[in-house]
């Protein structure tokens, strides 16, 4: 057998963690559930987002450290545990099967879901800082940032759960969106059986340098990486922003209720998970800077589209802002850690820290929502792209 099948079995797990890395991004349509059910305002409801996307602020760097030391494998195994122990807590406590009707007044269930939420976020976190650099393990040379695409491609189909199945529950079933927790155990059990048993050689860089607190954040003395870096923080934050503002705009804005996640799922997470499919293929023709700039621009134009009110003209604004924001993660990620591969296990963990931008940024999108309305929330991801779009022309000038 030759490298390049040896290296694609043996990124099958790996791409199965992706997957379960995906299961995180339940969150984005968490928050119009939750705002139904406790009749939450639009800020309030977006701060589930802070609950899933905070550990990402605190674990990152120190989980890169300690990748250093025991391996990115070791480290893959860990987080898969970790988001596994989050989503027993529910399973425990009775919350999947039957439809549940929460009430404003007793909010214990929804105390649960912060608590799963908590610890499902910890897990994608360890999972995005191990998975992301190891994914370059197991690629050919000059394959890392298709093979990276395609991975992400798989995230989101793990991310699309979240969307699929609770309208699929509650109208064939009449069974609660909680089913999502058993679901879920179950694909990160056999990840986690999976992966054990698959055999990496990790890379190791000749001219690496051991990975520290210290040198963490003085890596981000590089006004590159620090670039980079911000860049990933304001992304993340204008896509979750977006995937949980669609859902309330198809339900506040054009009355689309009872399958307002199948329809926010069609027109935003499915262009992305076709998007990475898509961009993985021309990467392959195309130079990941060049590729960077051409998404940056065609997201631009959707949420423009979008701002115009006009219903048919909002659905394609969010098609297109789908379609922009599908490689715009891993070309950010591969571009950056091809720079200064000796640097993987920090770069990692500052870029996955940046994800907290997905805490931080979409309750300030349900801010600006509250103040105006639903529809100039998207002001917010729209002057994100205009600082992504600067960078984009700066990689693709530098070549």
């Amino acid at each position: 057998m030759n490298a390049t099948k040896t290296n694609n079995l043996k990124a099958l797990p790996i791409f199965l963690a992706f997957l379960c890395m995906g299961f995180g991004d339940v969150v984005g349509p968490m928050v119009g559930l939750a705002k139904d059910s406790f009749s939450l305002s639009n800020f309030s409801a977006q701060l589930l987002s802070f609950t899933g996307f905070i550990m990402f602020a605190v674990l990152s760097i120190p989980v890169g450290i300690y990748q250093d030391k025991k391996g990115k494998k070791f480290i893959l195994l860990l987080g898969l545990f970790i988001a596994f122990i989050g989503l027993i807590i529910p399973i425990l406590n009775g919350m999947y099967g039957p439809r549940v009707e929460f009430s404003a007044e007793s909010k214990g269930e929804f105390y649960i879901i912060l608590l799963s939420l908590l610890l499902l976020g910890a897990g994608a976190t360890i999972l995005q800082v191990s998975g992301n650099p190891l994914m370059r393990d197991v690629s050919a040379p000059g394959k890392y940032s298709s093979n990276l695409s395609l991975a992400q491609s798989v995230k989101a189909i793990g991310s699309s759960l979240g969307f699929l199945l609770p309208p699929l529950l509650v109208i064939a079933f009449d069974m609660d969106w909680s089913i999502l927790f058993p679901v879920y155990t179950v694909l990160i059990f056999i990840t986690i059986l999976w992966i054990s048993a698959t055999k990496i050689q990790e890379k190791k860089e000749t001219n690496a340098v051991r990975a520290s607190l210290r040198s963490s954040f003085k890596l981000l003395g590089n006004g590159y990486v620090l670039m980079m870096v911000l860049t990933i923080f304001f992304y993340v934050g204008a896509e979750v922003s977006m995937s949980s503002q669609v859902p309330i705009l198809m339900k506040e804005v054009y009355g689309i209720a009872n399958v307002g996640l199948w329809v926010s799922w069609a027109l935003f997470f499915l262009p992305i998970l076709l998007g990475r499919f898509l961009g993985s293929l021309i990467l392959r023709i195309l130079s990941p800077p060049r590729f960077l700039m051409i998404t940056v621009v065609l997201a631009i134009a959707g949420i423009l589209l979008l701002l115009f009110g006009n219903q048919v003209l909002a659905f394609t604004g969010i098609v297109l802002v789908g379609l922009g924001f599908a490689n715009i993660f891993p070309l950010v990620f591969s571009i950056t850690v091809e720079k200064m591969p000796e640097r993987t296990n920090e770069l990692s963990g500052l870029m996955v820290t940046a994800i907290a931008g997905g805490a931080i940024i979409p309750p300030i999108t349900g801010a600006v929502a509250d103040v105006s309305s639903v529809l100039l929330g998207f002001i917010v991801p729209l002057v994100i792209l205009g600082y992504i779009v600067i960078v984009a022309y700066s990689n693709l000038k530098k070549g």
